[in-house]
């Protein structure tokens, strides 16, 4: 999945946790023309943040959508795997984004025979579908069998640790309006924190001009903490090389060629670097 939205709005997750019907990720075009990157800021990021720490050419794109960022990849010279539980986003990526190899999976799970990547990629929070322990379990072991040696996890996602005393985010709906194809769309965005479940929600209530009746949306992403996601990388096998706020592709202002990351894990994005460590 792929939400580039500015830091207050995210995408709709691309089915990427078994989610029902959802407007965006059943309609790529609309998703496409809702979250517009003309610039392929996630990619270019991603794409720098692999060669900087010298990852090898076998890459794959978790939650992958509507396979953007991970054709900037395959053109940036890398041989890329877009994974997505979405078949709309995939037939989508198929046809528009071509170059990758697009397959469907489960993050919270996979296994990808015959398969080996230098590197897993998984942007837009997408990791952060995964709401229980045993799911982010599932997950890093899943990413640790398909990993070559050495290999390396790059994940950008909300930071868990920015919703401590801070209500920026939670203090009133956002409200955004886009056209496509003749019809105007307007989305009431409402975020919460489930404390108990460690859970930022998510209502999004859908309406447009054209008469049809108004859709609520509901979705969850899970709150890590940087000590926790660095403690459960350990706990997998991984080194966390690089663990910061910002900048990056969602941040304000954006990551550009040449910015440095960060030494703070105190805004509202996460972006990691994991390299897995050798066994004994």
């Amino acid at each position: 999945m792929r939400e580039p939205a500015t830091t207050s709005d995210t995408a709709e997750p691309a089915t990427a946790c078994g989610t029902a019907a959802n407007l965006l990720t059943d309609n790529p075009e609309l998703y496409e023309a809702r979250f517009p990157d003309p610039d392929r800021l996630a990619g270019r990021w991603a794409e720098d943040t692999l060669r900087s720490h010298g990852a090898g050419q076998r890459v794959l794109d978790l939650g992958c959508g509507t396979g953007r960022d991970a054709a900037h990849l395959h053109r940036a010279g890398r041989t890329v795997t877009g994974a997505d539980l979405s078949e709309a986003m995939l037939t989508y990526a198929r046809t528009h984004h071509p170059g990758p190899d697009y397959l469907a999976a489960d993050l919270r799970e996979f296994a990808l025979a015959d398969r080996e990547f230098d590197a897993v990629v998984c942007l837009d929070s997408a990791l952060l579908y995964c709401h229980t322990n045993a799911e982010l379990d599932g997950f890093l072991r899943s990413v640790r069998r398909c990993l070559a040696a050495g290999g390396l996890l790059v994940a950008e996602m909300r930071n868990g640790a920015f919703f401590l005393g801070r209500t920026d985010l939670l203090d009133a709906p956002r409200v955004d309006a886009f056209t496509w194809q003749g019809t105007a769309y307007r989305s009431t965005t409402t975020l919460s924190v489930d404390r108990t479940a460690q859970l930022l929600r998510r209502t999004r209530v859908w309406t447009a001009h054209d008469g049809s009746a108004p859709v609520e949306q509901r979705s969850a992403w899970r709150l890590l903490f940087p000590q926790e996601l660095r403690h459960v990388l350990a706990g997998h096998g991984f080194e966390v090389l690089a663990l910061y706020d910002g900048p990056g592709p969602r941040t304000d202002p954006p990551w550009h060629e040449g910015a440095a990351p960060g030494t703070a894990t105190d805004a509202d994005r996460l972006h990691l670097v994991a390299r897995l460590l050798p066994t004994d």
